[in-house]
């Protein structure tokens, strides 16, 4: 069995990342924002100041210092997207310079597969946490070896009633060419061909492009907008999109600071196709 399941607990390298304004406003508009965010799409524009979305983490420092290179060979065809974290310790800055380290922090025996999970710390200058990413993986191929399952069950359910937010966001077709530019450049994205190799009729929207569309749903549902309220989201990773559906972002308050959600995608002129394609979210808040 390739995977080492004693890399738990070993950690990259520090490395550290910067970005800019214009990073920041690359990433917004990778995954939708425009006209009606100005704050988060220009740096310029009379009497508004440029803040950053909260899901920006996700592709700071994008494919440095990732502790997987730890946990031993497989092939990465076989690798998907599990699940994905972010807890901001403060708002995002514009700009700015960032050390991140990366920890194994589980590995689970599926028996057919296997999921890792990494954590990764991004600490300023000062010594100050600024945020944390927290992800798994599953690899086809790599279980069977007799380790902890991990952890099953239902999380964080919706309530049986209807959503209290539902934000719907049409994807345009050519959007996985604009997200890619902030650092995921995998041509199942972009590439029939590639694509073909995977399943796919045709190129998937990168996982993450679709979180960031979930970001601000939450974000100007119910954080009216602004990102010092934006506490921690999660959520599971269910099925692909393809660029040019319609996703459809259901929130339930469940607590005071706290809603579950979901997010949906299905083609615009047929309402029949529509599946779940991001469950178990949440979001802390104030």
């Amino acid at each position: 069995m390739p995977l080492n399941p004693d890399a738990v607990g070993s950690t990259s390298e520090p490395v550290e990342a910067s970005w800019t304004s214009k990073d920041a406003l690359l990433y917004a508009v990778g995954v939708g924002a425009g006209h009606e965010e100005l704050t988060f799409t220009t740096e310029n524009t009379n009497e508004v100041d440029q803040q950053v979305l909260p899901t920006f983490p996700v592709v700071v420092g994008w494919g440095r210092g990732s502790a997987m290179g730890n946990i031993g060979t497989f092939n990465p065809a076989l690798l998907v997207h599990g699940q994905q974290a972010v807890t901001l310790h403060r708002p995002i800055p514009v700009e700015g310079t960032v050390t991140l380290t990366s920890e194994v922090t589980g590995m689970y025996d599926k028996g057919k597969a296997a999921v890792v999970a990494t954590e990764t710390t991004a600490v300023l200058d000062d010594g100050e946490l600024l945020y944390t990413n927290a992800s798994s993986v599953f690899i086809r191929g790599e279980g069977g070896w007799g380790g902890d399952r991990g952890p099953t069950g239902p999380r964080n359910v919706p309530p049986e009633r209807a959503a209290d937010h539902s934000v719907s966001y049409v994807v345009p077709r050519d959007q996985a060419f604009v997200y890619r530019l902030s650092g995921d450049r995998n041509p199942l994205h972009t590439d029939p061909s590639f694509a073909a190799m995977g399943g796919f009729d045709t190129p998937i929207l990168h996982g993450l492009c679709t979180y960031g569309y979930t970001g601000r749903a939450l974000l100007h549902a119910l954080c009216g907008g602004d990102p010092a309220r934006f506490g921690h989201i999660e959520g599971r990773f269910a099925s692909p999109v393809f660029p040019g559906e319609q996703l459809t972002i259901d929130m339930w308050s469940t607590a005071d600071g706290e809603a579950v959600f979901t997010t949906s995608a299905a083609a615009v002129d047929d309402p029949s196709t529509s599946r779940v394609v991001i469950d178990q979210g949440l979001l802390r808040h104030s």
